[in-house]
């Protein structure tokens, strides 16, 4: 509730609830090194925490995670129109597949599904959703008519009558239309299909660029992926991940960063690789230079790697200690002034919209971008004084703006 507080007062647009339903269990072949290291476990249910946060904000948005391999259309479109009517309209849905084996293995699989597979189930899943929100009740069905005794028109409230290849659902929605009837969608694909399945349906989309130039790339390709599936490439809102530590002076926040840096657990930072890639870094000696190894996940891993430092020779220690702050992404290091510098330069250099900002240490990372970077970016004009709308949406995308537009697929279900 407090940092929810505080990311008001800073004027953000959300606060982003990642979520995984699985534990990092691939380092040494179990979970031991994650929960020695806390490696994103214990990890409470999102979703529970997010009418608390309401409770003390009135603009603020909240954008979720679900895993739809492993939910059901049907409930889950009930979970998020509660959400949205509690919220009266400030909810997110951070769609992903999964890609831990033990959230497969604990959730009814023997094994996860395909790569594409989950993406082609996932498209199916929003179908669903889709459908719920925008086609089973007309705007005027809630008549709370006392005088007639009619509470909802039963002509007014449609079955839905989905048959797919993974999900059927015949009836209506549950819930009659929140503010935003379907939540703003988020997305995060990397992989080719991914970036399909987020250019279809992405209103924010998340990027973890290394570099600029790499993130450049990302974007121009998921913009125009978007234009040739009928959407403009303006109405992606792409984030990119980006850690910052901040302090008076760049002197100052090199200190601070070097300091978390000497906090960070290698094991943890080890699990956590494990589970993004699926490759036991454990059997690797700390010294041992990676390209000697001829396999090719370490093949595929190199890729990744070599984006971020092409000449480095790359051993299980250099990865541990590149995961020890902000993961797989940017580390901004400096005074207010010059984490504002540099954030303008991903903006104009990779036409990004905004960043996702991973935190060092919570709360305290936020609170001082709060307190220092967000009154520099408000004076250079490029973040907001206040917010102009109420819902979610409308902070993305203006004033007025509360449901899908048009060109999104949600948009081509609905009732006319």
């Amino acid at each position: 509730m407090d940092l929810a507080r505080t990311l008001e007062r800073g004027s953000f647009d959300s606060l982003f609830l990642a979520d995984v339903v699985g534990m990092y269990d691939v380092y040494g072949g179990s979970a031991d090194a994650a929960l020695r290291s806390a490696a994103q476990v214990p990890i409470l249910d999102p979703m529970m925490l997010i009418p608390a946060m309401a409770t003390v904000t009135e603009r603020l948005g909240f954008a979720v995670t679900a895993a739809v391999t492993y939910e059901q259309p049907y409930a889950l479109a009930r979970r998020f129109s509660t959400l949205d009517h509690l919220t009266k309209g400030r909810v997110g849905f951070n769609v992903v597949t999964s890609y831990l084996e033990s959230a497969a293995r604990n959730l009814g699989l023997k094994t996860q599904l395909d790569h594409d597979q989950r993406y082609d189930l996932a498209d199916e899943f929003l179908d669903v959703v889709y459908r719920l929100w925008e086609s089973s009740w007309e705007d005027d069905a809630l008549l709370v008519d006392r005088t007639h005794g009619i509470y909802a028109d039963p002509e007014k409230v449609h079955d839905i009558a989905f048959v797919g290849e993974y999900f059927s659902v015949p009836g209506k929605h549950l819930v009659n239309p929140s503010p935003q009837r379907t939540p703003v969608i988020f997305q995060a694909g990397a992989s080719a299909r991914g970036g399909q399945f987020a250019a279809r349906h992405g209103e924010g989309v998340f990027i973890n660029g290394m570099r600029k130039d790499i993130a450049g790339k990302l974007v121009a390709g998921l913009r125009g992926e978007a234009e040739r599936q009928g959407r403009p490439g303006g109405s992606l809102k792409i984030m990119q991940q980006m850690t910052v530590i901040v302090a008076d002076s760049d002197a100052a926040a090199e200190r601070k960063y070097r300091e978390a840096l000497d906090y960070a657990l290698d094991e943890g930072s080890l699990a956590l690789w494990g589970g993004f890639t699926g490759l036991d870094m454990s059997q690797f000696t700390p010294d041992q230079v990676l390209k000697n190894v001829e396999t090719n996940a370490i093949r595929s891993v190199l890729n990744l790697l070599t984006t971020a430092d092409p000449d480095k020779q790359w051993t299980t220690q250099d990865i541990a200690e590149f995961m020890r702050v902000g993961g797989l992404g940017p580390v901004i290091v400096g005074s207010p002034q010059s984490v504002a510098d540099e954030i303008e330069s991903w903006v104009e250099s990779a036409d990004i919209d905004g960043i996702n900002l991973f935190h060092a240490v919570s709360p305290e990372t936020y609170e001082e971008f709060v307190d220092l970077v967000v009154p520099e970016l408000q004076r250079r004009g490029r973040a907001r004084v206040g917010y102009e709308g109420e819902t979610l949406r409308e902070h993305y995308f203006g004033a007025g703006m509360t449901q899908v537009p048009d060109h999104h697929p949600a948009a081509g279900v609905r009732i006319r």
